[in-house]
C-alpha cells in the first residue's frame, strides 16, 4: 500500500484555495515524492514533484517571499 503522510495544510488569505502538501511514498519504491493537493470549491488540482524539484521551488518561493514589502502578508509581520 502507497504511504501518505501530511505534511502542512493551510488556506490562501485572497481565493480561500486550501492547499496541502503531503509525502508520497509508492509502495512499488522509487523516492518519495511531495505530492500538492490545492482545492478551489469542488475541483481539485494534484501533482507530484521530486526532491530536487522541490527544493527548486521552494527557493524561488522563498526569494520572491523575502524580496516583497513587509506589513501587507496577513502574517502578523
Amino acid at each position: 500500500m502507497d504511504t501518505i503522510k501530511s505534511l502542512a495544510k493551510f488556506r490562501v488569505p485572497i481565493g480561500n484555495q486550501a492547499i496541502e502538501l503531503q509525502e508520497f511514498v509508492y509502495e512499488a519504491g522509487g523516492m518519495p515524492m511531495l505530492r500538492t493537493r490545492i482545492r478551489e470549491g469542488s475541483r481539485f488540482t494534484i501533482f507530484d514533484i521530486d526532491p530536487v524539484t522541490a527544493a527548486q521551488w521552494g527557493k524561488a518561493l522563498c526569494d520572491w517571499a523575502a524580496a516583497q514589502p513587509r506589513g501587507g502578508s496577513g502574517d502578523g509581520a
